[in-house]
């Protein structure tokens, strides 16, 4: 495996191999418009395949006592320390963001490692003596079969690891099909999982794209399936799932609000806004896309969050003097460009406007700068639509109950933010706000690995989220035995 231009390989039964498939892809750095690789968009037959090699790996594996299988995943956390620099750079490098987000990136994906490592516990079930005289109860959990994770471009490195250390701790084996837009990540991660010395089967890898998914969805041997990106294709994941018979959990779409009230520290919450709408070039599902007003923090807030986007260093990600990288194509940067106009037609100004952006050296690459949506209508197209860019829009509401009816009122619920130094209306804000993830006096309320990433509404697809104990009830099924030992019946043996 080499960082020159290559066709991409599938990662089945614990062998590389070259996909047959009729149609390939172009990876492109979207900062240089540099082709890194090509990836197959592999057909039904190669993830029936992959299939076929979990589904005779679990017979195996699931007999194989929890201390002995995270045995694996501390080889790979060891494998995935050793190679953080490489791996983050390639995250940098196939996907946009910066070196540090990156960084951080590959991190939480470690970290969803260390949690799994505790599966002996995690999994542990609980029983009863006596329930009536002489006949105990208890509760089991066992592995679930083969599972498959169906990953998005933004975070390629980190949202496998939502969901796969806990599967394959648990005793299932699993199937990861990345993004066709940034499969480098993960194929340099497989590597490190075939040093793990994971068992053939145990851990697939197929790339593709439409047809690969519905395979992975319509396989009987496929068990459950993880999937994050959009609520149009997150909504047609789980129906498809879960018309097969299979477990889902799919994270859609997001339109992020922030609420700033008067006694908000206003330069601290600027900078966490800041980080919060343009990290990342706006292309993760808890960045902040409105910042909500409230009172007198209307003028101060406006000016200092506009300053901050005009400031921000854009380039290539590679570089450490870089905050904000590009958008992941041009077809992107082309939507979000479109949707920026629209809002500017539905009555916004634009004080900060990042179209047309140009990057000296970089000319070709995805670059869309950071922009401001000044008094969006709450009524308009723009102020429901997920624009996934560095794009935030500014409305004003007179009080928090009205902020609070606002960010109710929306078709979405993955995230909401306060920033405040009043304890009650704190409280009162965490309390009613329908969303899945809050952050008080926090711009991206993204849970540590030992709490599920949760999510409401039409942002959320399921019932059990990814990481800590959620991940591991969604990859696990009950079994309830209740017992009767008879003295008769032991004199008999």
């Amino acid at each position: 495996m080499t960082d020159s231009v290559k066709t991409l390989l599938n990662y089945i039964d614990g062998e590389w191999r070259q996909s047959r498939a009729g149609e390939h892809l172009q990876v492109f750095n979207p900062a240089t418009a540099e082709v890194m690789g090509v990836v197959p968009l592999s057909p039904a037959h190669e993830v029936d395949q992959a299939a076929q090699a979990a589904a005779r790996a679990f017979v195996d594996w699931r007999r194989m006592p929890p201390p002995d299988r995270i045995q694996f995943l501390f080889r790979l956390k060891t494998l995935l320390e050793e190679q953080f620099e490489d791996l983050s750079r390639t995250v940098t490098m196939e996907c946009g963001k910066t070196l540090e987000e990156s960084r951080g990136e590959m991190r939480r994906a470690i970290e969803n490692v260390e949690v799994a490592c505790g599966i002996p516990t995690l999994m542990q079930g609980y029983n009863s003596e006596d329930i009536a005289r002489g006949i105990d109860e208890l509760m089991i959990r066992q592995p679930v079969g083969v599972a498959a994770v169906i990953a998005p471009f933004n975070f390629p490195g980190m949202i496998p690891f939502w969901f796969m250390p806990y599967a394959i701790a648990c005793g299932n084996t699993y199937i990861v099909k990345p993004s066709e837009k940034v499969p480098l990540t993960m194929q340099k991660i497989f590597v490190l999982i075939e040093q793990a010395g994971f068992p053939r089967g145990v851990i697939n890898l197929v790339n593709g794209a439409g047809e690969t998914v519905d395979a992975i969805l319509d396989h009987p041997a496929v068990r459950a399936v993880s999937f994050v990106g959009s609520t149009r294709v997150a909504k047609h994941v789980y129906s498809r799932a879960t018309a097969n018979g299979k477990r889902a959990q799919c994270q859609g779409g997001a339109k992020n609000p922030i609420v700033v009230l008067p006694d908000a520290e206003i330069e601290m919450t600027t900078r966490i806004a800041a980080d919060s709408a343009f990290g990342c070039a706006g292309q993760r599902c808890l960045a902040a896309s409105l910042a909500i007003t409230v009172g007198e923090a209307r003028q101060t807030f406006g000016e200092a969050i506009c300053e901050a986007a005009a400031t921000r260093v854009v380039g290539y990600g590679l570089d450490e003097s870089v905050q904000m990288g590009p958008v992941i194509t041009p077809q992107s940067k082309a939507r979000i460009e479109s949707l920026i106009g629209q809002g500017e037609a539905e009555g916004a100004g634009i004080p900060v406007d990042g179209r047309r952006a140009s990057v000296p050296g970089y000319e070709n690459g995805n670059f869309v700068r950071p922009t401001i949506l000044m008094d969006l209508t709450p009524v308009g197209e723009v102020a429901r639509t997920e624009i996934f860019g560095p794009v935030l829009g500014l409305m004003h509401v007179e009080d928090l109950d009205e902020a609070i009816a606002l960010i109710n009122s929306g078709a979405y619920g993955n995230m909401a933010c306060l920033f405040t130094s009043d304890g009650a209306a704190a409280r009162k804000f965490r309390y009613e706000a329908e969303v899945g993830n809050v952050g008080i006096n926090v711009g991206i309320a993204a849970p540590m690995a030992f709490f599920p990433f949760s999510g409401w509404k039409e942002s959320f697809f399921g019932d059990l989220h990814g990481q800590g104990l959620d991940a591991v009830e969604f990859f696990t099924q009950k079994k309830v035995v209740v017992e009767r030992w008879p003295k008769d019946w032991t004199r008999k043996f």
